[in-house]
């Protein structure tokens, strides 16, 4: 998943301010470009996980904008977006995902935890007992 941002140069404090339009929630801001945009991943993150404690959908990405840049998070992370987003489209609860993966509650916890390394194979398997697949790329 990679979300549009708008990035901003501040003259008066030297700045780059990041601001997501998908997840207005995450503002960032990096002394340089790669401090800048390793502060957007971190702050996209912290709101997907304010979304996973919510137990909320997730916004998906929108197409960029002029004058936008995307900004990526980690395949483990967009496949748990996706994992939430199913569940909650199909109103299956954590422990009834157990119940169909054959593991306990707690697994299936740690699998909608972002910052819990999964290996997506887990993941892959959970999308799987909702009906669905998980497709990769290469771009």
């Amino acid at each position: 998943m990679k979300y549009p941002a708008k990035f901003t140069f501040n003259k008066k404090s030297n700045w780059l301010s990041i601001t997501f339009r998908d997840l207005p929630e995450a503002i960032a801001q990096g002394e340089n470009e790669d401090d800048a945009l390793s502060m957007a991943q971190d702050a996209l993150i912290t709101v997907l996980e304010y979304y996973f404690e919510k137990g909320s959908r997730v916004p998906v990405p929108s197409p960029p904008k002029h004058g936008e840049r995307l900004v990526s998070v980690p395949a483990s992370v967009s496949a748990k977006v996706l994992l939430l987003n199913e569940m909650l489209n199909q109103k299956i609860k954590r422990v009834e995902l157990a119940s169909k993966l054959g593991v306990t509650p707690p697994e299936v916890t740690r699998l909608t935890n972002l910052r819990y390394g999964t290996k997506i194979d887990r993941i892959e398997a959970a999308l799987n007992a909702l009906g669905k697949s998980l497709e990769l790329s290469i771009t």
